[in-house]
């Protein structure tokens, strides 16, 4: 913990970057918790609830291409700024849902959320190596993705207490609020070079036929880097199982156990509790482990993971379910860290936002038919069982990454030089 005290004390960028990321967060998960349940309320069917997920995720996956390249194009500080404005104006726009009701209101007030959110997450994971040392990288990695749990667990606790409390309207609110906070916040971060681009040789053409070769390039890096290729797939494998997770959070708490969106939101908490957990096991892993003993971790966080969530989705109470998605989180947590300072570490600056968004994609698609799956599978079999299924997906990742492995796959990459200079005027404002 000392180490992640001294990174905020003694490094103005990345504080002004965590504080923007603590308050947005927490208003993110009140929007979260407030739509689902309301999805459910509108329409009392785990269909509507997974509608939702997909109506999330579809966006984030076609956005993807587009924000990697304009992120390894253009400012991106700037692109960040922009994607927390036009999300503020969404989120107060979730307001005329009490008064119209209306399904498709909530699908495509939760698509237009999302689809600026890569060029948000995919530009912070691509500054963060300019705004840290490479002393400071992997503790500010690690964290970045700690605060992202902690804000879960506090942020759906209190989002559900307070959607109870005070109604749907106030969650809304919050969050909009939370992203006007992040916008200001991101705006004060400051680099010497005075911007945030990307370093790289750049062409002066912006077109389609200029940003389609773009995007083929970290196509062809991942291809060409047999770990990076790994991480990415681990993530997929994860989603496979993890995008069901997402309506049977929902579920579980308001069907199984009967808790309202209270339950719904000690459910959360729980795996924001555990994924806190890992995250703070992973950076102390982090400082201590080889390469080889990195590969072995990993293998054995998703198996943990994904028996745990079988676990989770058998267990008779709220308290103990809560428990074991709690180890189950810790342990993905810990992989999720570990893996994105190899990303981190070893993508050149040059496509890193390409790289980041890319994986983001393959997350969200594999996300999206795991949760269209896991919504209409609950209208024909038992909510247990879809999360059984889901638990044994995510734990099948162990197995993959275990066999590559064992057969020499995961060789750690060199590192590349970067170019000296660029050749580039970046065109967005504000800031």
């Amino acid at each position: 913990m000392s180490g992640f005290q001294s990174l905020i004390r003694t490094n103005a960028n990345y504080r002004n970057l965590w504080l923007g990321q603590v308050i947005s967060e927490v208003g993110d998960h009140f929007n979260n918790v407030a739509v689902l349940s309301l999805a459910l309320h509108l329409t009392g069917s785990g269909v509507a609830v997974g509608g939702v997920m997909i109506a999330r995720a579809l966006p984030a996956m076609f956005a993807g291409p587009l924000s990697g390249v304009l992120l390894d194009r253009f400012d991106r500080r700037r692109i960040m700024i922009w994607s927390d404005l036009f999300r503020f104006v969404v989120a107060l726009a979730f307001i005329l849902i009490l008064t119209h009701k209306q399904r498709w209101l909530l699908y495509v007030l939760s698509g237009l959320l999302m689809l600026a959110s890569p060029f948000f997450n995919s530009g912070r994971s691509a500054i963060l190596p300019r705004i840290a040392t490479p002393e400071q990288l992997h503790t500010a990695n690690a964290l970045t993705q700690t605060t992202s749990w902690v804000t879960l667990t506090i942020g759906t606790f209190l989002g559900g207490v307070a959607t109870m409390q005070f109604g749907y309207e106030w969650a809304f609110i919050v969050n909009a609020i939370s992203f006007l906070c992040s916008a200001f916040a991101i705006y004060l971060l400051r680099s010497p070079e005075g911007h945030f681009r990307a370093i790289r040789v750049y062409t002066k053409q912006h077109n389609a036929g200029e940003f389609w070769r773009d995007f083929r390039e970290s196509v062809a890096y991942m291809r060409a880097t047999p770990l990076i290729l790994a991480v990415g797939l681990a993530y997929v494998g994860w989603a496979s199982g993890g995008g069901a997770a997402q309506v049977l959070f929902t579920l579980f708490g308001e069907i199984v156990f009967k808790k309202g969106p209270q339950g719904i939101g000690i459910i959360w908490g729980a795996a924001g509790l555990g994924l806190v957990f890992g995250g703070i096991l992973a950076h102390r892993l982090g400082t201590r482990m080889q390469f080889p003993g990195y590969k072995k971790a990993i293998s054995v966080g998703y198996f943990i993971h994904g028996t745990a969530y079988i676990a989770y989705a058998l267990m008779p109470t709220i308290w103990l379910a809560s428990l074991f998605i709690c180890i189950s989180r810790a342990a993905m947590g810990s992989n999720n860290v570990l893996n994105r300072t190899v990303l981190l570490t070893h993508v050149p600056d040059r496509l890193r936002g390409r790289i980041f968004s890319l994986t983001d994609m393959m997350v969200n698609g594999t996300m999206m038919i795991s949760v269209a799956l896991a919504s209409a599978a609950t209208d024909y079999v038992s909510i247990r069982t879809v999360g059984v299924v889901a638990g044994c997906l995510s734990a099948s990742t162990s197995l993959f990454w275990l066999s590559a492995d064992l057969r020499g796959k995961l060789v750690e990459p060199a590192l590349e030089l970067e170019p000296e200079t660029t050749d580039y005027e970046s065109t967005l404002t504000p800031g």
